[in-house]
């Protein structure tokens, strides 16, 4: 099926499922060179007068890098059906494999960033903020403890929503 731009004032998804159980793929890079990695922390909503999202990514992520480097970022939904491909991305790094090769997906490249074509559901984002996430700001001291014990401190990325695209 082909995806189409949409409205994003039409989406009807479920962000907590979507994003925290569904996982998403966050992918970035050019046709030449990109890389994607699952995630299933992160959120849609309103920031500075923009529709958003925003995304966590550890600093030894392959992901980081191109990231770092482009304007644009893709985070894409998928049906059940991908599911394998999506643990595939979230458990081997792009230095290590061709993750499009292993998991049979297909890299689309527009004007702005990969995404891939069997998607459901597709975010076009620009980069608008980049922050670390800083352990001093914890009110809940155990999410330090319990999910930072490597002090590993995600990179937080706000991308502008520029283009939604969905499954016709």
């Amino acid at each position: 099926m082909a995806l189409k731009p949409i409205d994003p004032n039409t989406l009807t998804l479920n962000p907590f499922t979507t994003i925290g159980t569904d996982w998403m793929l966050l992918t970035a890079g050019s046709r030449e060179q990109h890389n994607t990695m699952t995630v299933s922390w992160g959120g849609l909503g309103v920031l500075w007068r923009k529709n958003v999202t925003y995304v966590f990514v550890r600093p030894q992520r392959y992901t980081m890098e191109f990231l770092d480097r482009e304007d644009y970022y893709s985070l894409c939904v998928f049906d059940e059906s991908c599911r394998p491909a999506l643990k595939l991305c979230g458990t081997k790094s792009g230095r290590d494999i061709d993750k499009d090769k292993e998991t049979g997906l297909t890299a689309v490249f527009d004007r702005a960033a990969p995404y891939y074509a069997q998607a459901k559901l597709v975010f076009i984002c620009k980069k608008m903020s980049k922050q670390q996430i800083d352990p001093h700001s914890f009110i809940d001291e155990s999410i330090d403890r319990t999910l930072y014990p490597q002090k590993d401190y995600h990179q937080m990325f706000v991308g502008e929503i520029v283009a939604v695209l969905k499954e016709e």
